[in-house]
């Protein structure tokens, strides 16, 4: 406050000066804190011309707690050699004193002290000088004494790698008389009320100046998390290529959606406990389409539609179990079946956006639960190259532009994919897709004509963020260690959708 005591004593203080006063220096005069002398001086500045204020920045030493426990008490070697008598001092001994192991180090570097490893009850530590000079005490104490230019560079620097010594910026105002300076300050009204209106005061009271330049208060409002931005636009991405969204709200589905509807073989090593979360309960699904299970039971065990199958006994019991679906592929077959269902056929492009779970290891680039993001063509004729085709503009609109494409092997699509970006933060390849063509023998058993294909893409959420934002450890973006301040700060995510053709490879 302009008329509180600090601000009356800074401004009778200035009075009886020649030139003026320091911030840091009244307050040590006064023995109050400095920052309540800074807001003395911030609130009369905001009345006028009364004083004149210029910031000014110096450097200087100040010693850390440990610095001032070692200014008062001797440094940890000072204290080793002490401790030691005559007759040594057995080295477990010693490492137990709250200063052994530093001291221990430095007192030998010193050479004040000297190990002897034959004595009969175990190493043994002697004195090798009678005494000695507590240099670093010494120096310290000359830092708090506000001598700390006595010291060289080279014995700052040393106490500094110990942690003994910082140094500070000090901020403090060079403070002045101004054109109007009086030391009766009257008390400045901030408002204009309807009596000083219809008294007609206000003509006699002094009114504090509006500063419209001032920042207003920011509203209190929601952050997205950087996942939530990202998806936001993947999901637009989609809008605009012409696709339409799947229904994805069922996060426990049965192995026969998520495994066996895709061609999947029951004894496939990602059906295992340690790659798949099963449940207990339910633990199992209630209602299949059952003329459709016979269908695909057929083509497992016996084959069909121009593929001789598994050649394998097909059970019911496995895939009515329940899990936590892998992927969101479950979905895809779902939404392909419905639309088998209808007469004619009509081509459509579905897409979807959610949480999957694995029973990952985690590292920086794994997590047991991520999303992953799907999209599917279903059309007469389609292609490999179509596939292709389809992935360079949608990667394109994501502003992804290094790629390679190296073949793979699915057992619900033929051919197959993996799509690679290079992560700049990683400085390496990282898998942020999987694509293909969807087998005969998993879509004919829905009952899509012969000539239909369907291409198929998914990749996951995490990593094109990862990307985007420069973050190189996924564990810093999703999980209990993420630091809530980043979500507060990063910005929009603006994926660039400018159409230029990415770099891309095929590998061989």
């Amino acid at each position: 406050m302009a008329d509180g005591p600090v601000a009356e004593l800074l401004l009778r203080r200035l009075e009886a000066s020649d030139g003026g006063l320091d911030s840091a220096e009244l307050a040590a005069e006064l023995g109050m804190e400095h920052q309540a002398v800074v807001g003395a001086v911030k609130s009369l500045q905001a009345l006028g011309e009364v004083i004149e204020a210029e910031l000014r920045s110096t450097k200087r030493w100040e010693l850390t707690a440990e610095g001032e426990e070692i200014a008062r008490e001797g440094s940890h070697e000072a204290r080793v050699f002490r401790s030691i008598p005559p007759e040594g001092l057995a080295q477990s001994e010693l490492m137990r004193l709250p200063s052994g192991k530093v001291g221990f180090s430095k007192a030998m570097s010193n050479k004040w002290i000297r190990v002897d490893k034959s004595a009969a009850d175990g190493p043994r530590v002697f004195r090798v000088v009678d005494s000695m000079e507590d240099e670093v005490q010494r120096r310290l104490q000359l830092v708090r004494g506000g001598q700390a230019e006595k010291l060289g560079e080279k014995e700052r620097s040393e106490l500094r790698k110990r942690k003994l010594l910082a140094e500070v910026i000090l901020k403090t105002y060079w403070v002045s008389k101004g054109s109007a300076f009086s030391t009766s300050i009257s008390k400045q009204e901030t408002e204009l009320s309807p009596e000083m209106i219809s008294s007609g005061s206000w003509r006699d009271r002094p009114f504090k100046p509006y500063n419209f330049l001032a920042h207003g208060v920011l509203p209190d409002s929601g952050h997205l998390h950087p996942l939530l931005k990202v998806r936001s636009q993947f999901r637009q991405i989609f809008l605009e290529m012409g696709f339409t969204e799947m229904p994805t709200d069922n996060f426990i589905e049965s192995s026969f959606w998520n495994f066996d509807a895709l061609f999947q073989p029951q004894q496939h090593p990602a059906r295992d406990q340690h790659d798949t979360f099963f449940l207990r309960d339910p633990a199992e699904a209630l209602q299949l389409p059952m003329d459709y299970v016979q269908r695909v039971k057929r083509t497992h065990s016996q084959g069909g539609y121009g593929s001789q199958g598994y050649k394998y006994n097909w059970k019911l019991d496995e895939a009515r179990k329940n899990l936590l679906r892998t992927h969101t592929t479950s979905a895809s077959a779902r939404a392909l079946y419905r639309l088998a269902q209808k007469k004619p056929f009509t081509p459509v492009k579905y897409f979807s956006i959610d949480r999957v779970f694995r029973n990952e290891t985690l590292d920086a680039t794994h997590l047991a639960e991520f999303h992953q993001i799907e999209g599917v063509v279903a059309d007469h004729g389609l292609t490999l190259g179509h596939l292709m085709g389809v992935l360079r503009e949608f990667f394109t609109k994501l502003g992804i532009t290094q790629l390679r494409f190296k073949p793979a092997y699915n057992p619900y699509t033929e051919p197959s994919m993996e799509v690679f970006s290079y992560h700049q933060g990683l400085k390496k390849w990282v898998e942020v897709g999987n694509s293909g063509v969807f087998r005969p023998e998993m879509l004919l058993p829905m009952g899509l004509p012969e000539n239909v294909s369907v291409i198929a893409w998914g990749l996951s959420l995490e990593r094109p963020t990862m990307i985007k934002y420069g973050i190189n450890n996924i564990r810093e973006l999703v999980g209990h260690k993420v630091n809530l301040q980043m979500v507060y700060d990063s910005p929009l995510c603006r994926l660039d959708a400018e159409p230029r053709p990415p770099p891309t490879q095929e590998a061989a």
